[in-house]
Protein backbone atom coordinates (compact mmCIF):
# COMPACT_ATOMS: atom_id res chain seq x y z
CA UNK A 1 0.00 0.00 0.00
CA UNK A 2 1.60 3.26 -1.04
CA UNK A 3 2.38 5.93 1.61
CA UNK A 4 -0.43 8.17 2.20
CA UNK A 5 0.25 12.12 1.44
CA UNK A 6 -0.36 15.26 3.50
CA UNK A 7 -2.60 17.53 1.59
CA UNK A 8 -0.42 20.86 0.50
CA UNK A 9 -2.55 23.22 1.28
CA UNK A 10 -2.87 22.12 4.96
CA UNK A 11 0.83 22.09 4.73
CA UNK A 12 1.72 25.73 4.16
CA UNK A 13 -1.32 27.04 6.07
CA UNK A 14 -0.84 24.98 9.86
CA UNK A 15 2.22 24.52 11.65
CA UNK A 16 2.06 22.85 14.69
CA UNK A 17 3.73 23.27 18.62
CA UNK A 18 5.29 20.93 20.67
CA UNK A 19 2.90 19.98 22.59
CA UNK A 20 1.13 18.83 19.24
CA UNK A 21 -1.60 21.87 19.00
CA UNK A 22 -1.94 23.36 15.87
CA UNK A 23 -1.25 26.95 14.82
CA UNK A 24 -2.55 28.74 12.18
CA UNK A 25 -1.51 32.41 10.45
CA UNK A 26 -4.60 34.91 12.02
CA UNK A 27 -6.64 36.01 9.30
CA UNK A 28 -7.99 39.54 8.22
CA UNK A 29 -4.60 41.12 6.78
CA UNK A 30 -4.65 40.13 2.75
CA UNK A 31 -5.94 42.96 1.90
CA UNK A 32 -8.83 45.83 2.41
CA UNK A 33 -6.40 47.10 5.76
CA UNK A 34 -7.48 50.82 5.10
CA UNK A 35 -10.99 49.68 6.80
CA UNK A 36 -9.19 48.26 9.15
CA UNK A 37 -8.34 49.86 12.41
CA UNK A 38 -4.45 50.44 13.31
CA UNK A 39 -5.52 48.28 16.82
CA UNK A 40 -7.02 45.86 14.67
CA UNK A 41 -3.71 45.34 12.57
CA UNK A 42 -1.37 45.21 15.63
CA UNK A 43 -3.10 42.34 17.17
CA UNK A 44 -3.65 40.15 13.88
CA UNK A 45 0.28 40.24 14.11
CA UNK A 46 1.59 36.31 14.22
CA UNK A 47 0.01 33.23 14.78
CA UNK A 48 -2.90 31.88 16.54
CA UNK A 49 -3.96 28.55 18.25
CA UNK A 50 -6.33 26.62 16.34
CA UNK A 51 -9.71 25.64 18.56
CA UNK A 52 -9.54 21.78 19.95
CA UNK A 53 -12.35 20.49 17.98
CA UNK A 54 -11.17 21.75 14.72
CA UNK A 55 -7.63 20.89 15.21
CA UNK A 56 -8.87 16.94 15.96
CA UNK A 57 -10.35 17.43 12.38
CA UNK A 58 -7.25 19.11 10.57
CA UNK A 59 -5.05 16.55 11.93
CA UNK A 60 -7.21 13.20 11.66
CA UNK A 61 -7.50 14.38 7.53
CA UNK A 62 -4.85 16.72 6.42
CA UNK A 63 -2.13 15.23 8.40
CA UNK A 64 -1.78 11.36 8.33
CA UNK A 65 1.56 11.01 10.36
CA UNK A 66 1.06 14.33 12.32
CA UNK A 67 0.15 12.75 15.63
Amino acid sequence: MPKMKTKSGAKKRFSFTASGKVKHGVVGKRHGMTKRSNRFLRQQTGTSLVAEPDARIIKRNFFPYER
